[in-house]
């Protein structure tokens, strides 16, 4: 409740990894994948074909939107375990332009970045890719 009365409904945690290997990922209720997408709330296996997705140039606008559609304030983007997954520069451009917080890092260094924020309560999203 604010001090108006009006009920605010709580901030929906983003689910945490809590297994990653190459190839395979496990995720708060969700069934084990190779790549995911994340937000608050939820999150599902992550298509690359949906939007185009090549290692280069890498993660593309349309991946992202869907995180900043559903609330994320902070964007944690992985680079792949041999950091050959790029991000295109239209995406950058979009998530400065939205505003967001974001980290681009190895997939390692991703999940663990990405469970930190989680675990503070932040309105976290992310994509995940465990191989390359």
């Amino acid at each position: 409740m604010t001090d108006h009365g009006v009920f605010v409904p709580p901030v929906p945690a983003s689910p945490r990894v809590t297994a990653l290997e190459w190839g395979r990922m496990e995720v708060e209720g969700l069934a084990p994948a190779k790549d995911f997408v994340l937000y608050p709330g939820g999150g599902r296996p992550w298509d690359w074909s949906e939007h185009g997705t090549r290692h280069q140039p890498g993660i593309q606008p349309g991946d992202v939107r869907e995180l900043l559609e559903r609330g994320a304030e902070v964007i944690v983007l992985s680079r792949g375990m041999d950091l050959r997954l790029g991000t295109a520069p239209q995406t950058l451009l979009l998530l400065q332009e939205a505003g967001a917080e974001v980290h681009i890092e190895a997939t390692p260094a991703a999940v663990e970045r990405y469970n930190e924020l989680a675990g503070e309560g932040r309105r976290v999203a992310g994509l995940f890719h465990s191989t390359c």
